[in-house]
């Protein structure tokens, strides 16, 4: 069987590449061993699924262990309804667990109890089971944020919890350790189920130790899969630089480094005349993958619809160029964690990473570009922007906007411009460069609140810099830092598009080009 990349569902090392995340297991077993109870949170396809798998298989050839794989995917909210509906439904699926991995007796024992329809008798019961099974038994549960609205899951993990703390004091016996995997933790859980009033003091699951385990992939890890690829496929890759590269576009998030991988293998690749893989495919499929239709892609722009606050975090963060602290006792930045959509650099809030970035700056200035209130269609229609040479008249483009702004918006919309501005511009002109360019965020250079922009048409690059004016002391640093942007881009040319609110600054509208350090910048007031 040829193996693939995989981007949906679980990763089996026999049909997909897979990096080597045999050291991430061990640290997942050390807790096992220790009969830990913990919980693995961690965004959708970020290898939940996937550890709990290798996991079980790790336990398996063991024979102190009886594992027991369960998910909680296939319990509709019905059989949520009360204990006597959710029981038999849970025992069933351990059932089915035991007789897949042929333990006929045990199965046979679950499928003979009847009358268990409180947690009371399925505690007494798991008593009777362990000490039928004489091992040590695991129990893995996926998917168990499913139950994220049921009071009834919290008392299941109650019952747990009550059976781990006798077992310790040598009063019961019950799971020797349990795992359960999910994207919320089971404290996101109770605080959706149970109105503060109601809460108990002691949270059903509060004896789970910390599963401090880094699902994200590293360079070495995703290098190991290369490797294995690249091997078996015969292509030639410079496995360290193009495994850092995946790093720097995904933030080791494993469905990312698979998406952009499967797409160079399957898509790029086959266009090319030899097999090799080079930082331009690299960029070429974190361009296809930022415009792709995913399931995961789906659930990001719907977390973000569904939370406001979060939605003008990440707007903060992305359009503004905003420094927020990061502090998880901060629900909204919680939840951005949550979601896999915030991470943590240099103690500020950042987006997790670049292919997030660039797909919800793509969805927020489309969103701008569709709004009712904004008529871009009479100043950014047509090819007039577009030189007979096919490069980019960006000058024009720029004069143009001027023009739609002083014509469109007036000072009483300060605040509208202040806060929307940079991503106005963004909408303007994704209609003239759609199809044949593509414009991007560039990582944010220095302390300065600003947002760089890279449009890239018809293979040329242009490099635009959008700030607020705030003094010539800080326009002057702008443009320093600009000129040092333009020499990692290798660019002579720039452009500075200024946002003056001021009353009467008599700059608006004005375009001038200024030569500093052997570059050639046009700046714009808007």
């Amino acid at each position: 069987m040829t193996r693939e990349f995989n981007i949906t569902g679980t990763c089996i090392p026999g049909m997909h590449y897979m990096a080597d995340t045999s050291e991430k297991i061990e640290k997942a077993m050390a807790l096992i061993r220790k009969g830990h109870y913990s919980t693995i949170n961690r965004p959708r396809q970020y290898g939940k699924t996937t550890t709990l798998f290798l996991l079980e298989q790790v336990l398996k050839k063991d024979s102190q262990y009886l594992v027991i794989d369960i998910s909680f995917e296939v319990i509709d909210d019905p059989t949520y309804a009360d204990q006597s509906t959710f029981i038999p439904t849970f025992l069933d699926l351990m059932r089915k667990s035991l007789a897949f991995n042929r333990e006929k007796e045990l199965a046979d024992f679950i499928n003979s109890q009847n009358a268990l329809t409180d947690f009371n008798r399925v505690s007494n019961f798991i008593t009777e089971f362990i000490e039928k099974a004489q091992r040590r038994v695991v129990l893995l549960i996926d998917e168990v944020d499913k139950a994220s609205n049921n009071r009834l899951f919290l008392d299941f993990l109650g019952m747990l919890r009550n059976k781990y703390l006798r077992r310790n004091e040598g009063k019961d016996f019950t799971f020797y350790s349990v795992i359960l995997a999910g994207v919320h933790d089971v404290k996101t859980l109770e605080s959706q189920i149970r109105p503060d009033e109601e809460k108990k003091y002691n949270s059903p699951w509060n004896i789970a130790a910390d599963f401090d385990v880094e699902l994200s992939l590293s360079a070495a890890e995703i290098g190991s899969m290369l490797n294995d690829y690249a091997v078996e496929q015969q292509v030639e890759i410079d496995i360290p630089f193009i495994s850092e590269k995946l790093v720097y576009y995904t933030s080791g998030y494993p469905f990312l480094v698979s998406l952009i991988c499967k797409i160079i293998d399957e898509k790029i690749l086959p266009e090319k005349k030899q097999k090799k893989w080079t930082v331009d495919d690299l960029e070429k499929a974190f361009q296809i993958a930022i415009k792709k239709d995913a399931t995961n892609f789906d659930t990001l722009i719907k977390n973000l619809e569904n939370n406001p606050e979060l939605y003008d975090l990440v707007f903060k963060i992305i359009m503004n160029g905003a420094e927020i602290s990061f502090n998880t006792d901060n629900p909204v930045i919680r939840s951005g964690i949550i979601y896999g959509i915030i991470k943590m650099e240099k103690e500020k809030a950042k987006i997790h990473n670049r292919v997030y970035e660039q797909r919800i700056y793509n969805y927020m200035s489309s969103k701008m570009e569709t709004a009712g209130d904004v008529n871009f269609s009479q100043y950014n229609n047509g090819t007039s922007y577009i030189e007979t040479d096919g490069s980019l008249n960006l000058e024009r483009v720029i004069r143009k906007f001027q023009q739609f702004m002083n014509e469109q918006y007036s000072l009483k919309d300060k605040n509208f411009i202040e806060r929307n501005g940079r991503l106005l511009f963004l909408a303007f002109i994704k209609p003239i460069i759609n199809g044949r360019g593509f414009d991007f965020k560039e990582v944010q250079v220095g302390e300065e609140k600003r947002l760089d922009v890279v449009i890239t048409f018809d293979n040329r690059k242009y490099i635009i810099e959008l700030k607020l004016w705030r003094g010539n002391a800080y326009h002057l640093q702008g443009i320093r830092q600009l000129c040092e942007y333009l020499d990692s881009y290798h660019e002579k040319s720039g452009y500075l598009l200024i946002y003056d609110l001021r009353k009467e600054s008599g700059q608006t509208g004005e375009v001038k080009t200024i030569e500093e350090d052997g570059k050639k910048i046009l700046v714009a007031w808007v």
